[in-house]
């Protein structure tokens, strides 16, 4: 609830102040066709963008947040890919939805480290307006097609369930990673738009160059805001309702009789889905919450929504840093593959302690296989 708890305390703040100053990067930041000020100049910024661009929650909250992103993500995630590439194999469709989804979230946390400069220093982008372009690129593209990734895995665990022996012909490797490149080309081809635009502008007043970050949010166009929000409808409204039947008809087939497991096994199957469902909304909910409410509130509650937006963005990163411990390390085949990675020696008692402990912890890459024998 922490991202909620941020947006809340935001957007009262910014409803309560009377000159509404505070201007701030959102989506629709991406989308605009010029950010010049009528004059033509990017120098003439408002006293806002200012006070924006020195506030803490920028230069302190945002980067200190990607730090623990980076810290606690970026080994969880490449552990992940060695034991997907090194000791599982792609030996099964959700392996490979899997393998894709920690790249994702490996190549997002690998472009952090730019953006903690950034903001550490004041909002100032030394790197280049073509650095800026693929970084941001990067990131939005990764957070499109993770959200998509973890679409198509409750999908396909869905069909394991229930449907475990017709799916057997539907869920191959080679469909799978059809999947996976559809995926990967439509979450390009969505940020291709907005990466034509400008993106890096010089504030002279504050003697930085600011990245994605505008110095006039007014002049975006409406075309932009109906833009994202279209956007918004294909990579988390839709995704998020597909997710929801999945997850609902996997607890719903659990909790019935027709599934002879231990109620062990079924409760923490169960308490698997709500947490994978609720990982998903809580990350990227706030995102496109507040792109609903760009649309739907009158024009004078933009700029208040600007600063939400980015502490949105920042929070959804946090996400990189569930995926491993939902959907990866909590399944007992990869908690005996890491071990025999990182002690190749001790194999064997390693696997006498997972075995252990394999009544204690389950997943639904070896756990939805037991229960379906698929």
């Amino acid at each position: 609830m922490l991202p909620f708890l941020f947006l809340t305390c935001t957007l009262l703040l910014l409803s309560d102040s009377s000159d509404k100053h505070i201007l701030s990067y959102n989506y629709s930041s991406l989308l605009s066709t010029s950010v010049h000020s009528q004059k033509g100049e990017h120098s003439a910024t408002s006293k806002g963008t200012e006070i924006y661009l020195t506030s803490p929650w920028l230069t302190t909250v945002v980067p200190s947040v990607y730090i623990l992103v980076v810290v606690y993500g970026f080994p969880l995630n490449v552990m992940a890919v060695l034991v997907f590439v090194v000791k599982i194999k792609l030996k099964k469709p959700a392996v490979v939805y899997m393998l894709n989804l920690a790249s994702a979230d490996l190549l997002l946390v690998s472009v952090l480290p730019f953006k903690i400069f950034y903001h550490f220093t004041g909002n100032n982008w030394p790197f280049g307006p073509e650095m800026c372009h693929l970084i941001s690129g990067i990131f939005f593209c990764n957070t499109f097609c993770s959200m998509l990734l973890m679409t198509a895995m409750s999908v396909d665990r869905s069909l394991a369930l229930l449907y475990p022996m017709q799916s057997l012909s539907w869920r191959t490797l080679h469909r799978a990673s059809l999947v996976c490149a559809v995926i990967w080309l439509v979450a390009i081809v969505a940020v291709i738009y907005p990466m034509t635009n400008e993106l890096t502008y010089n504030i002279p007043q504050l003697n930085i160059t600011t990245c994605v970050d505008e110095p006039d949010v007014s002049v975006i166009i409406t075309f932009s805001r109906y833009y994202i929000f279209v956007l918004s409808i294909l990579f988390f409204y839709i995704p998020l309702l597909i997710s929801s039947v999945c997850y609902a008809s996997i607890i719903k087939k659990l909790s019935s009789s027709d599934v002879a497991t231990k109620p062990g096994k079924k409760r923490r199957a169960i308490l698997l889905s709500v947490a994978v469902l609720s990982s998903f909304v809580l990350c990227f909910g706030p995102i496109h919450t507040l792109t609903f409410l760009q649309i739907v509130l009158p024009d004078t509650y933009y700029e208040s929504l600007s600063l939400a937006f980015n502490l949105a963005f920042t929070f959804s990163t946090i996400n990189c840093c569930l995926d491993p411990l939902i959907y990866y390390y909590a399944s007992s085949e990869c908690q005996r593959q890491v071990w025999t990675l990182l002690c190749p020696g001790k194999r064997s008692d390693v696997e006498k302690d997972i075995q252990e402990t394999i009544n204690n912890t389950t997943t639904y890459f070896s756990g939805l296989g037991h229960l379906t024998q698929a």
